[in-house]
């Protein structure tokens, strides 16, 4: 398969570093937290915030994307802080649809039994760009019956069986 580079447009007001891929072949780039009591104030790589077991907060990133049409970008848990730690991005994956231009905000979910504390800077998730069939490509259309020949039949969750 052949693609064109795809341009991901990035505005970054957090005083932290850009998000970007940290190697070649990487599907996903680093979010990082940007915690402040006020926007204005200098940063402070000592602010944290500390969550408990199976609390969630919302968490800043400072970032804004310009999705291209047909893409979303998917905010994913990194694979180390949800195993090491437990912290995971609660609606995961979260969708973040072309027409969204708000800042992009991770919510952190504490799924450990201990307290995790989040510095600021710490990389707590990560981005994917993904192409997508959105509501300019699917009409939905409404039938009565859907009638499809299959073989897994229709009670879902392990209707294939486990073998």
């Amino acid at each position: 398969m052949n693609f064109e580079k795809l341009v991901l447009e990035i505005k970054n007001e957090s005083p932290l570093l850009t998000p970007s891929y940290a190697k070649e072949g990487d599907s996903g780039f680093d979010l990082r937290a940007w915690l402040y009591s006020d926007k204005d104030e200098e940063y402070n790589k000592e602010l944290s915030i500390t969550l408990k077991p199976l609390e969630r907060v919302l968490v800043h990133t400072g970032n804004y994307l310009n999705i291209p049409d047909n893409y979303e970008v998917q905010i994913r848990p990194r694979s180390g802080c949800a195993y090491k730690q437990g912290l995971v991005v609660a609606n995961t994956p979260g969708t973040i649809d072309t027409e969204y231009i708000g800042e992009i905000c991770i919510i952190a979910l504490n799924l450990s039994n201990e307290d995790i504390t989040i510095m600021n800077g710490d990389r707590i998730a990560q981005a994917v760009v993904c192409p997508v069939m959105n509501s300019r490509m699917v009409d939905l259309v409404v039938v009565d019956e859907i009638v499809k020949q299959s073989d897994r039949g229709s009670s879902g969750f392990g209707d294939s069986g486990k073998q």
